[in-house]
């Protein structure tokens, strides 16, 4: 018994020997306040971005499976096209890279602006065209002796291309699928018993256009930042687009001539020439309480402004 007891203390002493204590690390106060640390993290993640809102409306958005066929009660728009119509404009809104402006509903708009006499529709760069063209509900279960489930399952899938609304040219096309399930189950009687649930619906729809509108807006920012110009006097050159648009005091512009447009004998497109730098800018200040009336203020730093009619800004 004794030996048995010096063993264990020798291997004890063993162990002891070899472990090593982390000691627990200090808390020291950083040498700025939390407070101007979180404003300097908030300013570093606030990068100025130029993204020109692109103004984009999304036409037909049809229903082109026999789900909900015998429902229809919006002339040429069913509940499941317009929901899914719904969704991407909340979606595009919600980004705050585009302007969405209304068609589907375009009649009731120019209803309501003769009412007030203030209308001024305006026209867009490209149009949203899409359809649900494919879209099923399943549910499948188990029943023992004492237990039972039910799942209910609901798959979309939409297709949604962009159309350049000056030449029809379908210039951007794809296709996102999205499934939602749920799943309910009782025991001896005990659990929840779940009805059809119909909100399924809405989050097959609205995953489907999350798989593929990341897609549609990275085909959008593609195409080049500008803007135009407003005004010229003297040095000073108004341009549309402000800080909405992340254009800042400080920032450097330039102003292209437009390359003359000649029309393809084989595409039938007409084709720009490239664009010739006439002057730079320096952004001053900004103006405008909103998207749709904000402008920049520029100082002309080089080069003349003498037409400003086929002119543009870029970076």
């Amino acid at each position: 018994m004794t030996r048995k007891i010096l063993a264990l203390a020798a291997a004890c002493t063993l162990l002891g020997g070899c472990a090593t204590v982390t000691p627990q690390p200090q808390v020291t106060e950083a040498p700025k306040p939390r407070m101007e640390q979180q404003s300097a993290q908030a300013q570093i993640a606030a990068v100025d971005i130029k993204t020109l809102k692109r103004k984009i409306a999304i036409g037909r958005f049809s229903n082109e499976t026999r789900y909900g066929r015998t429902f229809v009660t919006d002339g040429s728009l069913d509940p499941l096209g317009k929901q899914a119509s719904d969704i991407l404009a909340s979606r595009l809104v919600a980004s705050g890279q585009f302007m969405v402006f209304e068609r589907p509903d375009l009649a009731k708009v120019t209803a309501e602006q003769s009412l007030s006499g203030d209308g001024q529709l305006v026209g867009v760069d490209s149009l949203v065209l899409g359809s649900v063209t494919e879209f099923g509900r399943s549910t499948t279960g188990t029943a023992g002796f004492l237990s039972a489930t039910k799942i209910q399952h609901a798959h979309a899938k939409v297709e949604l291309r962009l159309v350049d609304v000056k030449t029809g040219h379908v210039f951007f096309s794809a296709s996102g699928t999205g499934d939602a399930s749920t799943e309910s189950g009782e025991v001896a009687g005990f659990g929840a018993r779940a009805d059809y649930d119909e909100s399924l619906n809405d989050k097959a729809i609205a995953a489907a256009i999350s798989d593929v509108i990341g897609a549609m807006m990275t085909k959008l920012k593609e195409r080049p930042w500008h803007t135009d110009i407003l005004k010229a006097q003297g040095q000073t050159v108004y341009i549309s687009g402000g800080a909405r648009q992340g254009i800042r005091p400080g920032d450097t512009l330039h102003v292209y001539r437009a390359g003359e447009q000649i029309k393809s004998a084989q595409t039938g497109f007409s084709i720009a020439l490239p664009s010739t730098r006439i002057a730079t800018l320096r952004v001053t200040g900004n103006f405008g309480d909103n998207e749709t009336n904000e402008g920049s203020i520029a100082e002309l730093t080089s080069g003349t402004l003498t037409q400003t009619s086929s002119a543009f800004v870029a970076e």
